[in-house]
């Protein structure tokens, strides 16, 4: 079994338990109570590389990252930062993220929230409505493409923008032929978990050009940034290297100023 299977067959098994607990007409009625969700393709387009943060205590490749006590205290520093937005890992195993976390963190900021999770039903949508997520992640190696197309229909229709991740170019079509408006390239394979720092150049080409492209994983620095901005990024994903550093609103700060050097706009432009 790949990790990336593994993954999904507990969030499988922990999203039953959910199911069990809070209805879907519960979580429709709790959505509804939000306010509107904030425009993710908006918040991630413009004439600089944007940076999307994370709050992210654990992964399968690294195990324990940050111990994160306080994920609403984290959040306020990538906003004081300059993050454009902030991505909160739910996934209880294998990330040690929550729920709660997602909730807490929007109490904290008015900017864009992105549930980072394994999404394989509506459930987990109107779930990341609830506790006031404005983007849901959807990874196309986890769905086929029936399911892919109606997930990406389905976010939108509750006023999430999809930010759909691929790791190939065939993988990018799909994105595309699902109507993704925003795609993230992630350098790290989630079936084996090898990092390539390619992946974004050779994929990136095979995006069109109306579609947001953010480049997920590997970036430990401004210099990351400018080398995915280079080849086309609008924006960044940025995690291990902010919740492992001593100062996270310095750190966003530094890679939001590189991302408006004029070395980073776009030679297509």
């Amino acid at each position: 079994m790949n990790v990336l299977a593994e993954i999904v067959a507990g969030v499988r098994e922990d999203l039953e338990e959910r199911m069990g607990q809070v209805s879907l007409d519960d979580l429709k009625e709790l959505a509804a109570r939000m306010p509107d969700a904030r425009d993710g393709v908006a918040a991630l387009r413009g004439d600089s590389v944007k940076v999307i943060c994370e709050v992210k205590r654990s992964s399968p490749a690294k195990g324990m990252l940050a111990a994160i006590a306080d994920p609403a205290a984290l959040a306020a520093q990538y906003a004081a930062g300059g993050a454009a937005a902030i991505s909160v890992l739910t996934e209880q195993r294998r990330f040690n993220g929550s729920l709660a976390d997602l909730a807490a963190v929007r109490t904290a900021v008015d900017t864009p929230l992105l549930r980072k999770d394994f999404i394989v039903t509506a459930y987990q949508l109107w779930e990341a409505r609830a506790h006031g997520a404005d983007l849901a992640l959807l990874i196309v190696a986890s769905l086929d493409q029936p399911e892919l197309a109606a997930l990406v229909e389905q976010a939108q229709a509750i006023g999430l923008t999809p930010l759909v991740e691929v790791h190939d170019q065939q993988e990018a079509a799909r994105a595309v032929d699902a109507g993704a408006q925003v795609i993230g390239v992630n350098a790290r394979n989630l079936k084996t978990l090898h990092v390539d720092r390619d992946t974004f150049a050779k994929v990136a080409p095979s995006i069109p050009d109306h579609i947001v492209k953010v480049a997920a994983s590997a970036v430990r620095g401004p210099q990351d940034l400018i080398a995915y901005a280079d080849h086309g990024a609008d924006a960044v994903l940025v995690g291990e290297a902010l919740v492992t550093g001593p100062d996270p609103r310095t750190a966003v700060a530094d890679l939001v100023a590189a991302g408006i050097r004029p070395s980073v706009h776009h030679s297509q432009d």
